[in-house]
Protein backbone atom coordinates (compact mmCIF):
# COMPACT_ATOMS: atom_id res chain seq x y z
CA UNK A 1 0.00 0.00 0.00
CA UNK A 2 1.62 3.44 -0.91
CA UNK A 3 1.59 6.01 2.08
CA UNK A 4 0.28 9.39 1.25
CA UNK A 5 2.96 11.96 2.46
CA UNK A 6 0.89 14.00 4.63
CA UNK A 7 -2.48 12.71 6.57
CA UNK A 8 -5.05 15.53 7.67
CA UNK A 9 -5.65 15.45 11.65
CA UNK A 10 -8.84 16.45 13.06
CA UNK A 11 -8.70 18.52 16.55
CA UNK A 12 -10.82 16.69 19.28
CA UNK A 13 -10.61 20.15 21.35
CA UNK A 14 -10.96 22.80 18.34
CA UNK A 15 -12.18 20.84 15.39
CA UNK A 16 -9.96 21.89 13.08
CA UNK A 17 -7.84 20.36 10.55
CA UNK A 18 -3.96 20.26 10.19
CA UNK A 19 -1.39 17.76 8.48
CA UNK A 20 1.37 16.18 9.79
CA UNK A 21 3.82 14.07 8.16
CA UNK A 22 2.76 9.82 7.21
CA UNK A 23 4.51 7.62 9.46
CA UNK A 24 6.73 5.26 7.73
CA UNK A 25 4.88 1.66 6.97
CA UNK A 26 7.43 0.25 8.91
CA UNK A 27 6.33 2.28 11.69
CA UNK A 28 2.60 1.74 11.65
CA UNK A 29 0.80 1.21 13.47
CA UNK A 30 1.63 4.11 15.46
CA UNK A 31 0.70 6.26 18.46
CA UNK A 32 2.34 9.84 18.02
CA UNK A 33 1.88 13.01 20.75
CA UNK A 34 0.83 16.12 18.84
CA UNK A 35 0.31 19.82 20.05
CA UNK A 36 -2.69 21.24 17.91
CA UNK A 37 -1.44 23.82 15.13
CA UNK A 38 -4.43 26.00 15.81
CA UNK A 39 -5.36 25.52 19.07
CA UNK A 40 -1.90 24.27 20.83
CA UNK A 41 -3.88 21.71 22.95
CA UNK A 42 -2.26 18.14 23.95
CA UNK A 43 -3.84 14.97 21.72
CA UNK A 44 -2.80 11.32 20.62
CA UNK A 45 -2.79 10.65 17.13
CA UNK A 46 -3.11 7.27 16.32
CA UNK A 47 -2.35 6.17 12.52
CA UNK A 48 -3.16 2.63 11.33
CA UNK A 49 -3.71 -0.06 8.27
CA UNK A 50 -6.81 -1.90 8.86
CA UNK A 51 -8.05 -3.60 6.18
CA UNK A 52 -5.95 -2.14 3.47
CA UNK A 53 -7.08 1.22 4.56
CA UNK A 54 -5.08 4.21 6.46
CA UNK A 55 -7.16 5.32 9.61
CA UNK A 56 -6.39 8.06 11.29
CA UNK A 57 -7.57 9.11 15.04
CA UNK A 58 -7.22 11.77 17.68
CA UNK A 59 -8.17 11.95 20.93
CA UNK A 60 -7.78 14.59 23.30
CA UNK A 61 -4.75 14.19 26.37
CA UNK A 62 -6.54 15.73 29.76
CA UNK A 63 -4.79 18.22 31.03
Amino acid sequence: MQLPEFITVICPACGERFEIPTPESEELPAELDYDCEICCRPMTVTVEVLRGQLRVESHGIAE
